[in-house]
């Protein structure tokens, strides 16, 4: 089985940028189309983005959509998600999975595995 370890959370005042990003091992990671997710307290988790396993393809939560970037290293087994003009609400613990299925792009969370352990996002107003 594959790992997956989210980095890069903090705190953040609105309007800030950060760059999550999400390692991965034991695993040929460049196989599969990966995805990022987010669960805010007392909410349900969400899809926020994902990419395929060429990095070519991706597709956005409409409510990330021309703020957040997400891309990915196979050399470096590493996926980024890039988080520009922050908001109050985009408050959560962000988590990375790897998508079942190698080719397409699927947003629900039955569709992934591997999660890691998320990695906190704060952004103060």
């Amino acid at each position: 089985q594959g790992q997956l370890v989210e980095s890069g959370g903090g705190l953040v005042q609105a309007g800030g940028s950060l760059r999550l990003s999400c390692a991965a091992s034991g695993r040929t990671f460049s196989d599969f189309a990966m995805g990022w997710f987010r669960q805010a307290p007392g909410k349900e988790r969400e899809f926020v983005a994902v990419i395929s396993w060429s990095g070519v393809g991706t597709y956005y939560a409409d409510s990330v959509k021309g703020r957040f970037t997400i891309s990915r290293d196979n050399a470096k087994n590493t996926m980024y998600l890039q988080m520009n003009s922050l908001k109050p609400e985009d408050t959560a613990v962000y988590y990375c999975a790897a998508q079942i299925r190698r080719y397409g792009l699927d947003y629900r969370q039955r569709d992934f595995r591997s999660w890691g352990q998320g990695t906190q996002v704060t952004v103060s107003s």
